[in-house]
């Protein structure tokens, strides 16, 4: 069953969105070379605690930190800690949620450490993060599930990938066992949304007023493949290439879309795709 909310339960994922996006200013900016993931970590739960939510990440299935620190190739679900140190030249997926009243939000975003990027990674993040604002401006009131999905996909396939070391195959691997979910109250919810399209799922279910979800593709430069750590959470790319990850909770109203994690309410982006945002709520 997807849970459907009303517009003051919205309201209230609106407010649990501003603090991860809180998060994510916050720990952008301390990605720095000498950094540690555990010091980002730190810092996100300094920003809990300001805004006085609570973690939704610390001790969800036993995971013992309140973001997820994924550097190169690690795809999800990096683990903080006093051993990785972030280097210049690396990229670095940040995970993070906040609940508050019992609401959840949840986002993600790829940061780049220092400088001296080469282009493939600067375009890889380009590439994900933009297809996931496509399968945002497709989340319309009578659309399907699906929608979104060919949405994500269709773009990234649309993106021609260049060739790295031994990968030219001129494609991007969007990665399989992973994709969006529903989100309310709980982190993660009905329905499991994919980043691609798949026949055995059908077209799922329509999407009306009320419906949210956390929208994340994840992307790498050679294969769609991955396997989890001897620690039971990371996950990595099995040729051992570099991923991105971004994600928003969006919620479908009557005027559209609202984006719950980004600061404007995904307003800016939506107009460039046509699309018009719903107004916020807590405006």
């Amino acid at each position: 069953m997807v849970q459907i909310k009303t517009p003051e339960q919205i309201a209230k994922m609106r407010e649990a969105g501003l603090v991860v996006a809180a998060i994510h200013a916050a720990t952008r900016e301390a990605a720095v070379p000498g950094a540690t993931t555990k010091d980002l970590d730190e810092v996100a739960r300094k920003v809990i605690a300001d805004h006085g939510a609570k973690s939704n990440f610390l001790g969800y299935g036993g995971f013992p930190a309140t973001i997820c620190t994924s550097v190169n190739e690690v795809v999800v679900h990096g683990i903080p800690d006093e051993k990785t140190v972030l280097k210049d030249g690396d990229i670095i997926s940040i995970d993070a949620g906040a609940i508050v009243d019992g609401w959840h939000g949840d986002a993600a975003y790829t940061a780049f450490v220092g400088t001296g990027h080469a282009p493939e990674l600067i375009e890889l993040s380009r590439v994900t993060e933009e297809s996931m604002w496509a399968g945002i401006a497709a989340m319309r009131v009578g659309a399907r599930l699906v929608d979104i999905s060919k949405a994500i996909e269709s773009y990234i396939k649309r993106q021609p990938r260049p060739a790295v070391g031994d990968h030219s195959l001129g494609k991007y691997g969007i990665v399989e066992d992973y994709g969006g979910h529903g989100i309310g109250t709980e982190m993660h919810m009905d329905p499991h949304l994919l980043n691609y399209v798949s026949r055995k799922r059908g077209k799922g279910p329509k999407l009306v007023p009320g419906f949210c979800l956390a929208i994340e593709p994840m992307v790498s430069l050679g294969t769609p493949h991955t396997e989890v750590l001897a620690d039971d959470w990371t996950v990595v790319s099995t040729d051992g290439t570099w991923s991105s990850h971004w994600e928003h909770s969006v919620a479908l109203t009557e005027e559209g879309p609202l984006v719950l994690t980004a600061v404007d309410g995904g307003k800016a982006k939506l107009a460039e795709l046509g699309v018009t945002a719903a107004p916020d709520p807590l405006a």
